[in-house]
């Protein structure tokens, strides 16, 4: 299962984007959510610092 270079979310294969650049960097993207704010260069988002929270606490 590859691990979301956004937000840090495991996903299945089938579910999520591999976006390749032309330098040959991979980045696998579990949806187009985190595909758009990345290509926009954010990094301080609400439902990322949720997410982690959510997982700290398991």
């Amino acid at each position: 299962m590859p691990k979301c270079s956004y937000c840090g979310k495991q996903y299945d294969t089938h579910e999520g984007l591999t976006y390749v650049l032309k330098d040959g960097t991979v980045h696998y993207l579990c949806s187009a959510k985190c595909r758009k704010n990345m290509l926009m260069k954010r990094r301080k988002v609400r439902w990322i610092s949720k997410e982690k929270k959510v997982k700290e606490k398991l």
